[in-house]
């Protein structure tokens, strides 16, 4: 198998700042409750918003609204772990490489 150069390696390195970059101005929605709670993450998983509906806020049941946004956010960050795996892996070929998602 043959080595790869120092150019490519840096092409690599350099795809992947992009790609990176990519990821941290993308912004991933996740939902639950039917889109009465939406959250919004970057690429990179980084938390930046959440939205409430009126209609999910019932002072008698804060619980179930708590669930929601729990549920929001994992939806969410799901997608964003998703995403970064399918650029990451466009980049590697599909190899599995820790620590790059």
């Amino acid at each position: 198998m043959q080595q790869p150069s120092m150019k490519m390696i840096q092409q690599m390195q350099n795809r992947m700042a992009k790609i990176q970059e990519e990821l941290d101005e993308t912004i991933v929605t996740g939902t639950a409750g039917g889109g009465v709670v939406t959250a919004q993450v970057t690429g990179q998983r980084s938390f930046k918003a959440i939205k409430i509906d009126p209609s999910a806020v019932d002072p008698e049941d804060v619980e179930m609204l708590e669930d929601l946004i729990v549920a929001a956010v994992q939806d969410a960050m799901e997608k964003a772990s998703t995403l970064a795996e399918d650029k990451m892996s466009a980049l590697t070929g599909g190899l599995k490489i820790p620590g790059l998602t």
